[in-house]
């Protein structure tokens, strides 16, 4: 299993393209971190052997972070790009999670050029008391959600170490250390805060 992951964590750090996994991927690696720690349980804590599961551990549950981050943001990126969720290339829990991020995308933007081109069946609950919105909106032939949104940037300061992350303008940023400061998408602004990772700064 150790050589599954290492492929699979390589092969997405040198490939910019999303690669695929095997369904249960994540179970499997998860039933082998837990056969490393049963295997170090009635071995001396001194012993060599205890000491090579250690490291053998520590470099897995390494090299499962990076793949996970860096599978976050592809994932996002061809969601988007796609319009779909890419079944073929995700584990069972991947797909899982995709599926609910794909129906949105796909309602909001239905939605939203139902709305601007007065066609029936868009709900303009919460919408009526600000027409402005509408009226100020170009005239395309086809609407696409992330060519009109205005992503409206915070400055924060952050007082936590994190890896890169996909802004909502789907642009990379980070990795940041503490006291480090940079402006990010609202959205992404206001996760870090609410987690806790970073402070909002005023700027005048």
């Amino acid at each position: 299993m150790y050589d599954q992951l290492y492929t699979a964590w390589r092969r997405e750090t040198e490939d910019p393209t999303l690669g695929g996994l095997e369904p249960d991927f994540y179970v499997k690696i998860q039933k082998y971190l837990t056969c490393i720690k049963e295997d170090k349980e009635p071995l001396d804590r001194k012993s060599v052997k205890v000491n090579l599961l250690e490291h053998e551990a520590q470099n897995v549950e390494r090299m499962l972070k990076e793949l996970l981050e860096i599978r976050y943001r592809k994932i996002i990126k061809t969601v988007t790009k796609l319009h779909k969720t890419p079944i073929e290339l995700l584990t069972t829990e991947e797909t899982k999670m995709c599926q609910n991020v794909t129906v949105f995308e796909n309602a909001y933007e239905q939605f939203a050029k139902n709305l601007l081109y007065n066609q029936e069946g868009a709900s303009t609950t919460g919408i009526d008391s600000q027409p402005s919105l509408i009226i100020q909106q170009p005239a395309k032939s086809e609407y696409k959600p992330q060519a009109h949104v205005n992503h409206k940037r915070l400055t924060l300061r952050f007082i936590k170490n994190i890896p890169a992350i996909m802004g909502a303008d789907m642009k990379s940023y980070g990795p940041f250390t503490a006291e480090d400061i940079a402006s990010l998408p609202a959205l992404n602004a206001q996760i870090l805060v609410k987690q806790g990772l970073a402070v909002l700064i005023e700027v005048s």
